[in-house]
């Protein structure tokens, strides 16, 4: 306050006076006029005022500040809350389901779709292809129409794509011998699975929780007709090398007379065995290739092997796609199966946004190569199934239910391109885990490897 009042009284607010003194008693006397010097009241009331007010402004603002450090939590939770549930969107994003659609890229797909779908219609000519030829011709003019008005729906159109290649793949596989080998395929789904009908310890014993077992499934081999295969995934459960053959049903159960094969000089080797789920098909065991998106055949004759890619956009291995639903089997990314019309792969794709993927694969025994010659796309994710194998050109696929039990709820028929997730047929078990799941077309039974149990079912249709 000292400080105010000398800058209120400092000589710029006043004016200097020049008087005149007397000398009176020895001191000097002089008139003053005191009236100039006045108090500055008004000037006073005006800065206290303009003081009062920049604390009630202060106050104001501090409680403001208060009230932002309780809020900014409250906020960092809502954006980490948005960013997270965000971040499935975002995997969309990148995949391109919500992106500007690539046309050119689109049509590069387009065409070549036109191309098989012309193909298999010009060799075949019946209602299905003539229909197919159509709807193939609407897509085009939907996609022409897309350049003019720039309106994208990517979501659609690729399951249109999906729902076209599929039923080309289809066409192609209506050859009238696909299905009338087997009459027991005519009669539709499976209708049950019995209780097990073999339940043995694996001869290697139950330390070894993975790996696949069954009898060989080729139908007209005869030199191996009878004969049943364990392969165990020796290293870390997720890896192996070796296989073990019993000639027939007696030995393979009392665990002896049996031949061991060596396939790769190590487990780590690029022609060892990733991840369980192979099978014996004739004289050759196919499986998943060390680190690779490729399927191998191992000849148990001359122990030559070959392999082949399957095809897709990031074909899913080394743990990217494997068998979950529950929990997660390690490496179980690439599915080898056999049925009446010969053998599948089933795998994931990025393209396919995790969902299976169905190929069917054929050993040219001229050529010595193994090729790819069909491939249909599912909607069914793959980390949301326990196991899949094929029954008739269908893919049935299976979920945990409990420890002792295990339900195939879906199938997808590649002959007709159609999916029923309706189904609940229980499969009975040992233990929890399941690491492989094959069906046998000899015999019509199913194999388990059930964390060290071998297990076996009829299928009834």
């Amino acid at each position: 306050m000292l400080l105010l009042l000398l800058l209120l009284l400092a000589p710029g607010h006043s004016q200097a006076q020049r008087v005149s003194g007397l000398r009176r008693n020895g001191s000097c006397v002089c008139p003053v006029d005191f009236s100039r010097w006045s108090f500055p009241a008004l000037k006073y009331e005006a800065v206290l005022q303009q003081i009062q007010t920049c604390e009630v402004s202060l106050d104001s603002l501090q409680e403001q500040v208060e009230l932002s450090n309780q809020d900014l939590p409250r906020f960092q939770d809502v954006v980490q809350n948005i960013t997270a549930r965000l971040e499935p969107y975002q995997y969309l994003h990148h995949q391109g389901l919500y992106t500007a659609l690539s046309l050119r890229l689109l049509g590069q797909e387009l065409s070549q779709l036109e191309t098989d779908i012309t193909a298999v219609h010009s060799q075949l000519n019946n209602e299905q292809t003539q229909k197919l030829s159509k709807e193939v011709v609407k897509l085009r003019t939907d996609v022409d129409k897309m350049q003019m008005s720039n309106t994208i729906n990517m979501k659609t159109v690729k399951e249109k794509l999906r729902y076209l290649k599929n039923s080309a793949e289809s066409c192609k596989s209506i050859p009238k011998d696909f299905r009338g080998r087997d009459q027991y395929c005519l009669k539709g789904l499976i209708t049950k699975i019995s209780d097990p009908v073999i339940s043995k310890i694996s001869p290697h014993g139950k330390n070894f929780i993975s790996g696949s077992w069954g009898k060989q499934a080729q139908k007209n081999e005869e030199e191996m007709k009878n004969s049943y295969w364990v392969q165990p995934l020796v290293h870390n459960h997720i890896w192996g090398n070796t296989l073990r053959v019993y000639q027939n049903y007696e030995d393979f159960m009392a665990s002896v007379n049996h031949k061991d094969f060596t396939f790769a000089p190590s487990h780590s080797h690029k022609n060892s065995n990733e991840g369980p789920n192979t099978v014996l098909y004739g004289e050759a065991l196919y499986y998943h290739c060390f680190r690779s998106a490729d399927v191998c055949r191992y000849d148990l004759k001359s122990n030559a092997i070959e392999r082949v890619t399957l095809p897709g956009s990031g074909v899913g291995f080394n743990n990217k796609f494997p068998y979950c639903y529950y929990d997660c089997r390690a490496n179980s990314d690439i599915d080898v199966e056999a049925d009446e019309t010969g053998l599948w792969a089933l795998y994931a794709t990025v393209g396919n946004h995790g969902n299976l993927v169905v190929s069917r694969l054929e050993w040219d025994s001229d050529a010595k190569t193994l090729n790819v010659s069909q491939t249909w796309e599912t909607r069914l994710f793959k980390k949301a199934v326990s196991n899949a194998f094929m029954v008739c050109g269908v893919m049935y696929a299976t979920r945990y239910v409990d420890e002792n039990r295990e339900e195939v709820f879906y199938a997808f028929d590649t002959s007709t391109d159609r999916e029923d997730n309706t189904l609940a047929l229980p499969l009975e078990k040992v233990a929890k885990g399941v690491a492989s799941l094959s069906y046998n077309p000899t015999n019509k039974q199913l194999y388990m490897y059930n964390d060290g149990y071998l297990l076996a079912y009829e299928v009834k249709f």
